[in-house]
């Protein structure tokens, strides 16, 4: 026991006349380094990893002596045994800003070397601390519960050949070990045969890639439903409940197993599933008369990263060649890239604040509304540099309905909302607004969520086709234009929009190319308007264009993997949810989880809009701030929060305002990658922004919780 009159904080007594040891404990907390309830991964070459625990204890109480000792496995006969902690001082505190409210604690740091046992496996450790050796120990996992920390000693030697990684893959998969462009990394190819379609009916082939070989935690994205990706995490067996495009799974050796299912090619989707024993399942769907091919790419690496890599920059060389695109269009491109895409126009569409009207002005949108909207945020003081009319500015049949029902009619703005036609409406905005420099407006991919009017004067100028649609949201029949028309429809759509002042693009519903339920028709209209929407956006708008609802595997693939056109801006997650208070943490996760698979892509991602007045306001702002993408905001008229607008932008000379991004694309750390949602602990975004030249830069972390 301590008595009472002992000098405490700043001179005064303490108020307790005694204070017992386990009352010290109690409120004793713990850091370690490397954590518990998480692996760690010590990298080959490296013989021993130091830990350093932070140990915090109240200034309520007196400062005392403090012992530390690890408990772990990590011996021959894997018996656990301690190791004592030596206590230490750092040579520089960390930085601590926003003092205020921080409790008063005494710190103390303890540190030792764990080196590399010399049996193979896994090690496992936890902590306890005393007041003293006259007392009692504490266990942290006692309080914390925190599970074990796991340590990961990388082998000298990496497994040789793909059987050493995948335990009993089919014999049906033809195995090629390529060369990997990323250091550290074995590369191998597998393709194996798809049944060919009959009339409508595709070719379906299962086809099983084996057992990920001595693996503790797996991490996937998935389709959590056709238009999305999204991530997923588990421990022991793979068994993710939506299908997925790449799995990875961290070994008990700290290598990295990375799988990509690559869609696209040849008509063939391919998605990875699991079985009630944990095999990897290669689904894959032929919509081509001919048998195709199931194509997925395993690497072996020492991070996730590389690994990632390897599979991504191999997966690039395949799509490029393929004949993904007729000579036809190859050639239109090429024509529309040699028209020039203006460095300055793509950097005011990158770098500028956009204003979009999506949740600021609601479904009844018209052009009185956008007008004072913008009146308001001109007298507020907030210069926007784009505009986007979102949904429910065209032209519609079967008012009142579900906008599955309602189809497009005319390319014309409707005339109830926008009066004067689409041109009045964006001629008075370019007049009125100078600042604003892009005005962009909402289409559906295949015309509107219903597709066109049957109708219609659309559908009188150009051939059409009804498409039978898969069972769920919108399920049913629709009419769409016919692909012999679709390039001319977008050619004449956009030249059309151009005249009238639009000189840029939201493209939604791109995923309803997948919710064809006939193979046929996927045949023939899943590149048909991909291509043509993305000659049509080059030749009109300098791929000025957001790519939204798109993330379909023959999609990522065939229109954002290749390298053949500038960067296209692409959403990269699910919308934002202003009335959902669970929804904004899981969508910052779901975009920095996403965007170890997007950075890949030719693309630029976007986390979508955000309001400002918003309870989460600044929590999205930051997040925004640190992913390298767009900001564009959809504020209420006159609900803004300006000293958040004025933190993440910055004015010009030229009297524009830029938006604050790095210009590199910000992801989940590395540490992070394994890690469920369902954890109690920060997500750390990474990322860096470079200088004029490549000479210098600077690293920026994002910690959320």
């Amino acid at each position: 026991m301590v008595p009472r009159n002992v000098a405490g904080v700043e001179g005064k007594s303490f108020q307790l006349k005694f204070v017992r040891a386990a009352q010290m404990l109690l409120f004793a907390n713990t850091l370690c380094d490397p954590p518990l309830g998480q692996a760690t991964v010590v990298p080959f070459g490296q013989d021993a990893i130091k830990f350093t625990v932070l140990l915090e204890s109240s200034k309520s109480f007196p400062e005392q002596s403090w012992e530390v000792v690890l408990w772990h496995d990590g011996h021959e006969d894997r018996v656990w045994k301690e190791l004592a902690l030596d206590e230490t001082k750092l040579q520089d505190e960390p930085l601590v800003i926003q003092v205020e409210n921080r409790p008063k604690v005494y710190r103390r740091w303890f540190s030792i070397h764990l080196h590399r046992p010399a049996r193979a496996g896994p090690v496992y450790f936890t902590l306890k601390y005393r007041l003293s050796s006259n007392n009692a120990w504490r266990w942290v996992n006692e309080h914390s519960n925190l599970r074990d920390g796991e340590l990961y000693f990388q082998p000298y030697t990496p497994p040789g050949n793909l059987i050493d990684c995948l335990k009993d893959f089919s014999q049906d998969f033809y195995v090629n070990a390529v060369e990997s462009e990323t250091p550290h990394t074995l590369l191998w190819s597998l393709t194996a045969p798809v049944k060919a379609a009959e009339g409508k009916v595709s070719g379906i082939s299962e086809t099983s890639l084996g057992i990920p070989r001595s693996f503790s935690r797996w991490f996937s994205l998935v389709r959590i439903w056709s238009p999305w990706l999204g991530p997923r995490h588990g421990q022991g067996q793979f068994a993710p409940k939506e299908d997925a495009i790449l799995a990875s799974f961290l070994r008990l050796d700290g290598l990295h197993l990375v799988l990509l299912a690559l869609s696209g090619v040849d008509d063939v989707l391919t998605i990875l599933q699991s079985d009630a024993h944990g095999n990897v399942i290669a689904h894959s769907r032929n919509d081509n008369t001919e048998e195709g091919r199931a194509r997925v790419l395993a690497a072996v690496g020492t991070t996730f990263n590389t690994a990632l890599a390897a599979v991504m920059y191999h997966a690039r060389k395949l799509v490029r060649g393929d004949a993904v695109m007729s000579p036809t269009i190859k050639d239109e491109m090429e024509t529309a890239l040699d028209k020039g895409v203006k460095g300055e126009w793509m950097e005011n569409w990158y770098d500028g604040l956009t204003y979009c009207t999506w949740n600021a002005l609601g479904q009844d949108l018209n052009e009185q509304k956008i007008f004072n909207a913008l009146n308001i945020l001109k007298d507020k003081g907030i210069n926007i540099t784009n505009l986007l009319i979102d949904d429910n500015w065209q032209s519609l049949d079967n008012h009142g309905q579900s906008q599955f029902q309602r189809g497009w009619t005319d390319f014309e703005a409707n005339k109830e909302g926008f009066p004067g036609g689409l041109k009045h409406t964006a001629l008075t905005i370019r007049k009125k607004h100078p600042n604003i420099q892009h005005i962009a407006v909402w289409h559906a991919l295949l015309g509107y969520w219903g597709g066109v009017s049957p109708d219609g004067n659309i559908a009188k100028s150009y051939k059409t086709r009804e498409v039978r649609k898969s069972k769920g949201l919108a399920e049913g029949t629709m009419t769409i234009v016919h692909e012999d028309d679709v390039p001319r429809m977008y050619d004449d759509f956009y030249r059309f929009l151009l005249e009238s002042g639009i000189d840029s693009v939201k493209t939604d519903a791109q995923f309803f190319l997948d919710l064809m339920d006939d193979g046929d028709d996927r045949r023939r209209f899943m590149k048909t308007y991909q291509d043509a929407w993305t000659i049509a956006s080059l030749r009109y708008f300098s791929i000025k264009a957001i790519s939204c609802m798109s993330q379909t595997p023959q999609i990522l693939f065939h229109t954002q993997l290749p390298t053949n056109k500038p960067r296209l801006m692409v959403r990269n997650s699910d919308d934002f949810f202003p009335d959902v208070p669970s929804s904004h943490p899981f969508h910052i996760f779901t975009n920095a989880l996403t965007a170890l698979f997007t950075s890949h892509l030719n693309v630029l991602p976007d986390w979508d809009m955000f309001q400002t007045s918003h309870p989460y306001s600044s929590f999205h702002a930051s997040a925004r701030c640190i992913s390298g993408g767009p900001i564009y905001i959809t504020d209420t008229p006159g609900q803004h929060n300006l000293p958040l607008i004025h933190s993440m932008t910055a004015p010009t000379i030229q009297n524009t305002t830029r938006i604050l991004r790095p210009n590199a694309v910000a992801k989940c750390i590395e540490s992070g990658v394994y890690t469920p949602y369902e954890n109690e602990r920060f997500l750390k975004i990474g990322t860096f922004h470079t200088g004029s030249t490549a000479d210098y830069g600077v690293s920026l972390l994002g910690i959320f919780n």
